[in-house]
């Protein structure tokens, strides 16, 4: 059975006819043209399809676009623009700046759901949400290291183990961010 939803992507608002069944990747990719989030394992396990759902991250593979009527979706491409990001001069939201200024990847397929990712995870931290590592889970502030930075990514996989510099490039903006507050 198809249906007509309307979906803001990257500030833009569409409507469009899917089958009831099509997932929110799909219709991001196939019907929309944005190929931003990629379709990596298609179960949720590997991360390369994470966008800003109303504002939190979400893997698109496993969301039904009729769920998500008048959703606000965030992609990597959108964060260029500056949707749901803080686009200064160049327009790049500056997890974008950070994952070139520390070559944050090699092939490039799993980096629009790093990104988002890491928007929606340091969004998370500064909420106070705790994670698997926290050491006090009732603290009112979540200290970003290197070991709290990689559990919270640990859903976005890299085939190519840029890693080493994928956590430096987050702990990056997430000091700088950390500092602004302060």
């Amino acid at each position: 059975m198809d249906v007509e939803i309307t979906l803001r992507v990257d500030g833009t608002d569409h409507r469009l006819t899917v089958d009831t069944r099509t997932t929110l990747l799909d219709a991001l990719r196939e019907r929309l043209g944005n190929t931003s989030p990629k379709k990596g394992c298609d179960h949720g396990q590997c991360g390369a399809c994470t966008i800003l759902l109303d504002g939190r991250r979400a893997l698109a593979c496993l969301a039904l676009a009729v769920a998500h009527q008048g959703a606000d979706v965030v992609t990597a491409a959108g964060l260029v623009n500056g949707a749901g990001g803080d686009g200064e001069g160049d327009g790049l939201h500056p997890l974008q700046r950070s994952f070139i200024a520390h070559d944050a990847f090699q092939c490039g397929y799993c980096t629009p759901g790093q990104i988002c990712s890491a928007v929606g995870m340091l969004r998370e931290a500064a909420a106070g949400w705790p994670s698997a590592v926290a050491k006090d889970p009732n603290a009112a502030d979540v200290v970003l290291d290197d070991e709290e930075i990689a559990e919270r990514m640990s859903g976005n996989l890299c085939r190519c183990a840029a890693y080493a510099n994928i956590v430096p490039a987050i702990a990056d903006v997430a000091h700088r961010d950390e500092g602004a507050r302060r």
